[in-house]
């Protein structure tokens, strides 16, 4: 199968191409072109303005009607992707050929990316506090109350350097067509399928193919993306964060670091949330952002990290075909070994108690990968290293800290679940600017709203309201 670069709806194969392989056998799965990133700085000067022309050139319910369309097609049907005719089913064993995701998350995502597709007409309304998509459109236009306002494009296309540690970060971009704007977009090395497919689907559905590229290629093709777009998102490391913090044109998602809080109001009743912790840690493998790296409760945390290692200590690494298979392979080889080395360090700290010791090795060999088994350290406090880690499998830290210094001391936290009815409690943690999404309750840290924006409302980042002024007869 040979996945060629797609040149805003014209597809070119390259002569520079990468094998993708599988994790266990070795076996290729697929062939991907290559380009860099001179070639994708041409075609954004070339093709970019066309691309968001082509779309508000269509009717915006017209696009959203697409795109639902497109879910289903993504979801369930057979559609030629590059060379080949591509089913869901073979879609998720390339999937997890090349990632190491087992097949029943692959599925699972899957299902993630029809719900927002599917749901595109009532997330917009959300998103945009029931603004007419049309004033997108046009740029301006009479919002519900009456008023005339204007919001302008910040870019033609958005440009997306794609990971490949989970294919439910894809959720992120897919109302950017919706909004007017094309994709431009460098797939993930070991992760392309997602959007090669949800590309196929688009244009099956009718959504202009001048309107996607796709980029596959080395790391100049994501400069590229990042220097030459005027807005842009990469999902990287802490230190891809740091790089781009305070850049405006781009927007970052990297470590979550999120957390679960017991309030001293119910924390002695920690056994009726062990359910929570346990899928916000294993959900998706850990591989997300939104997984839960650390617990924090002022006592009884020896007890909810021993419980937590008796439920999770126990998994094992299993086939990627067996639907009970809960742990992703770490395919870049020497990476598994690396992480356990770093953590192996992290348990030998003073206060830290390795709490899944007794559950057997945590390190896994492959002849040609390794798995992390999941991990359960006991922190006496928040000062070792170890209490503020995340790693891309189920980890977890359970860090015993006093109620009024948890805020102090949790760091960025992408989603905190908090688990109190204290009401003055429950106002810090509003008020916390640590804290980007906010549980008040027994609330997965994995489980989103749709319906509410994830790390920035995207249409804030695509768009800026400007005032405009002009006689209202002539407002259409």
């Amino acid at each position: 199968m040979h996945l060629p670069v797609l040149r805003f709806g014209k597809p070119y194969e390259s002569l520079e191409r990468t094998t993708l392989v599988h994790f266990l056998s070795g076996e290729p799965v697929a062939e991907l072109s290559q380009v860099g990133g001179a070639m994708l700085g041409r075609d954004l000067q070339k093709y970019s303005r066309a691309a968001r022309q082509a779309i508000v050139s269509i009717d915006p319910e017209e696009i959203v009607k697409r795109l639902q369309t497109a879910g289903n097609l993504y979801a369930q049907g057979t559609l030629t992707v590059g060379d080949s005719k591509q089913t869901a089913d073979d879609f998720v064993r390339q999937q997890s050929a090349t990632t190491g995701l087992p097949e029943s998350l692959c599925r699972a995502n899957m299902q993630k990316n029809l719900f927002v597709l599917s749901n595109m007409d009532r997330m917009l309304d959300a998103l945009s506090r029931g603004l007419p998509s049309e004033i997108l459109w046009q740029g301006h236009g009479r919002e519900h109350r009456g008023v005339i306002v204007s919001y302008q494009a910040q870019s033609p296309v958005l440009g997306l350097v794609l990971p490949s540690n989970s294919p439910g970060v894809h959720t992120l971009w897919l109302p950017v067509i919706a909004l007017g704007v094309g994709l431009v977009m460098k797939p993930g090395g070991q992760e392309p399928w997602t959007p090669y497919r949800m590309a196929a689907a688009m244009i099956e559905a009718g959504i202009p193919p001048e309107a996607i590229g796709l980029y596959p290629g080395t790391t100049d093709v994501g400069a590229a993306i990042l220097a030459t777009c005027r807005r842009s998102m990469i999902f990287g490391s802490a230190k891809t964060v740091e790089q781009y913090r305070g850049n405006p044109n781009v927007q970052v998602h990297g470590p979550g670091f999120s957390k679960i809080i017991f309030g001293d109001d119910c924390v002695d009743a920690w056994e009726d949330s062990l359910d929570v912790i346990v899928e916000s840690v294993t959900a998706n493998s850990g591989r997300g952002c939104i997984n839960t790296s650390a617990v924090f409760a002022s006592r009884h945390t020896r007890e909810i990290a021993a419980a937590l290692a008796e439920r999770l200590g126990p998994i094992d690494v299993k086939p990627p075909d067996d639907p009970g298979a809960m742990l992703a392979a770490f395919t870049v080889p020497g990476a598994a070994k690396s992480i356990w080395s770093q953590i192996e360090s992290g348990l030998k700290a003073t206060g830290v108690t390795h709490a899944t010791a007794s559950f057997g090795d945590r390190f896994v060999e492959g002849e040609r990968c390794g798995w992390l088994r999941p991990v359960v350290a006991h922190c006496k406090s928040p000062e070792p290293e170890i209490a503020r880690a995340e790693y891309m499998f189920p980890f977890v830290s359970v860090v015993e800290c006093p109620q009024d210094k948890m805020l102090e001391k949790i760091g960025p936290t992408l989603v905190c679940t908090a688990i109190t009815n204290d009401p003055e409690f429950q106002s810090s943690l509003s008020d916390s600017l640590d804290i980007d999404r906010l549980n008040l309750g027994p609330i997965s840290t994995t489980k989103l709203d749709w319906l509410q924006p994830h790390e920035g409302n995207i249409i804030d980042f695509l768009y800026r309201s400007r005032a405009l002024q002009m006689p209202a007869s002539s407002l259409v």
